[in-house]
């Protein structure tokens, strides 16, 4: 399951905590930014089945955490999100190649 608008405290132990009210869970993944290692308001939790994902996502989908409202819903394989670059090796064609100065992205 997909669980967004996390507060950014939580932890993987936190989601954890959360979800087991609903019963056992294989996985509990607060994702973090690889540069600075800080939570990036997102996770995905694995439920063991089912029936305890979809109890789970009713008990716990809008419910105020930290102030925050969860959002948890069923995650959506990568690959039905639509296209994510590819083709061209991840660089939009005709850009030239390279790099070509255009502001500050950092």
């Amino acid at each position: 399951m997909y669980v967004g608008n996390l507060p950014y405290s939580a932890s993987d132990a936190d989601l954890q905590q959360n979800f087991s009210a609903f019963g056992d869970v294989v996985s509990a993944t607060v994702m973090t930014d690889r540069d600075t290692g800080r939570s990036k308001g997102f996770g995905f939790v694995e439920m063991s089945s089912p029936a305890q994902a979809q109890a789970a996502i009713e008990g716990l989908n809008g419910q105020s955490v930290s102030g925050r409202a969860l959002v948890v819903n069923l995650a959506r394989p990568r690959d039905d999100s639509g296209p994510r670059g590819g083709g061209g090796g991840g660089y939009r064609s005709g850009n030239g190649g390279g790099y070509r100065g255009g502001g500050g992205r950092y």
